[in-house]
């Protein structure tokens, strides 16, 4: 053991929650943390030596894979500095756990009990087996966040190997008819359960994440020994240094939906009064023998401090790097049966997106998740629409939204871009994909040319 403290490198490009409660943790503890990102990271070669910037002792891998349309990209980067310095989550153990099918196969494996999965390159060779989960299933795409890319299908219509540019598969549907549907998170950082919760899905849909409006329980003096011994085994079998570890509870058993890298804090937080943030602070000081008081790490995981920790570089001062979307702008809309390529019409005005109804049937856009009511100016209060999951494509971007569902047949544009999506570009209203006029926005707003 060593009394100096360790300078901690958390490896994370994003400005999550987690990634500021470690490094307030690790300062708190009594060490220096190091935000690794984007304006401070450097590694270099000279003369045969390689060296970081800034340097660190040991490293927190928070980098977000499963929500970037370039993993490799970041996987590399992980995997340099890996070579480099010790590493909580290595890149291999991480690239396997986001890949939900990897995952599954991993599992199954090792003989932990997965729900049934079919994953097929061909359409036909995925269609000719779907009736083996029965009428209802799961259709995932194989990376994915949030709850993104999962869809309950009725497995009578056939479905696509691909959502969009994304590899997606079959999987049996677990599901207790007597209960109201649940999952169980558990959080796991070494060998040791920090804390774990019930999930319960919000009214109107049948997915448990906390992100799309899931109620939380806690599980962690209550949950089944089947359940946290599985949880347990199925961190070590993909070889992570901490983890969310999600099961749900057949008629015969625990099954293990996924095993997330980079799970939240938030949800388990409201649940449990526990951060992990501690726990996995301690976990890379103790990696490189540096000392931590365990009285000091019960204190802090009491509270979930989430403010902007005193390392976070400076940003710098540069134009926005943001893409330029059309007013009018070309997209493919995906489903689970099929992709259309369409015109959609920008509207920064509108929340959320939203397809035309006859559209949505032909891509095969839902279920039906819930009903959202939409305001309108001229329908006093606004009016209820079905809302679904929808993948949009724009030129190499994939979006997965929760669109609502519309008639829109006397409309010019079958699809409308709302800020759900319009948030990660600018509109320039004089761009358009179909003709070089420019017009008003549906809902009466000029869109503003940035």
């Amino acid at each position: 053991m060593t009394t100096d403290p360790v300078r901690v490198g958390v490896l994370s490009l994003h400005n999550s929650k987690e990634t500021k409660a470690i490094c307030n943790a690790v300062e708190d503890l009594g060490h220096e943390p190091v935000w690794l990102r984007e304006e401070n990271a450097a590694i270099s070669v000279e003369d045969g030596d390689v060296s970081v910037e800034p340097d660190v002792d040991v490293i927190a891998n928070r980098l977000l894979l499963s929500n970037t349309d370039q993993p490799a990209e970041l996987l590399g980067l992980a995997a340099t500095f890996e070579r480099i310095r010790p590493m909580l989550n290595e890149p291999n153990a991480v690239l396997a756990s986001i890949h939900k099918f990897a995952t599954a196969a991993t599992l199954a494996d090792w003989n932990i009990r997965v729900p049934d999965a079919l994953l097929a390159l061909s359409n036909d060779r995925l269609n000719e087996d779907r009736e083996r989960f029965g009428e209802v299933g799961v259709y995932k795409t194989a990376i994915g966040t949030h709850g993104g890319g999962t869809w309950k299908v009725d497995l009578t219509e056939r479905v696509n190997p691909k959502v969009g540019n994304r590899q997606a598969f079959l999987q049996q549907l677990i599901d207790r008819d007597d209960e109201k549907h649940r999952d169980l998170r558990v959080y796991i950082v070494g060998d040791e359960i920090v804390g774990s919760m019930y999930r319960y899905a919000p009214e109107g849909d049948w997915r448990t994440n906390v992100a799309l409006g899931g109620a939380v329980e806690d599980a962690t003096d209550d949950m089944p020994d089947e359940a946290a011994d599985t949880a347990l085994y199925a961190a070590e079998v993909m070889d992570l240094d901490y983890a969310g570890v999600d099961l749900v509870e057949g008629y015969d058993g625990w099954y293990v939906l996924e095993v997330n890298p980079t799970a939240g804090f938030k949800g388990l937080f409201e649940a449990t009064g526990t951060s992990p943030a501690p726990h996995i602070a301690k976990l890379a000081i103790e990696t490189v023998d540096g000392e931590v008081d365990d009285d000091d790490v019960e204190r802090i995981a009491g509270t979930l401090d989430d403010s902007r920790p005193s390392c976070a570089p400076k940003p710098k001062t540069r134009p926005s790097e943001q893409p330029v979307i059309g007013y009018i702008e070309e997209v493919v809309a995906t489903g689970t049966s099929g992709s259309v390529q369409a015109f959609a019409k920008s509207d920064t005005g509108a929340t959320r997106t939203s397809i035309d109804t006859q559209l949505a049937a032909e891509i095969g856009a839902g279920p039906i998740k819930s009903m959202t009511r939409v305001k309108s100016g001229s329908v006093k209060g606004g009016k209820a629409r079905p809302v679904v999951d929808l993948v949009i494509g724009i030129g190499g971007n994939q979006h997965t939204v929760t669109a609502s569902v519309e008639d829109r047949g006397h409309m010019e544009y079958p699809l409308l871009l709302g800020r759900d999506i319009l948030t990660d570009y600018r509109v320039n209203v004089r761009k358009r994909a179909d003709t070089d006029e420019t017009e008003r926005g549906e809902s009466g707003e000029i869109l503003e040319e940035e």
